[in-house]
């Protein structure tokens, strides 16, 4: 098992509730399931920071294409989908 650290954090009563109802029901304890929420969002979060980053790298190198070619683009990819399947 990795190492771990304790962390104290406040919560209202009914999400603390909510948390309880749910230990109960898959039998892990409320640590677990708040360590693995916490997890869960913090990974999300990152990812969501990482790919703003490098979408600004992107635009600072000129990496970019401007809207209205992106939707001829797109538009024609439509077209040529629609046009297949009559």
């Amino acid at each position: 098992m990795p190492a771990s650290t304790t962390m104290t954090i406040r919560i209202s009563p009914d999400v603390k509730d909510k948390l309880g109802r749910l230990a109960q029901g898959t039998r892990r304890s409320r640590a677990f399931l708040a360590s693995e929420a916490v997890e869960a969002y913090v990974d999300r979060e990152l990812e969501i920071i990482d790919g703003i980053q490098r979408g600004l790298a992107d635009v600072a190198a000129g990496r970019t294409v401007p809207h209205d070619e992106a939707m001829v683009e797109l538009q024609a990819a439509i077209d040529a989908t629609r046009s297949g399947r009559a």
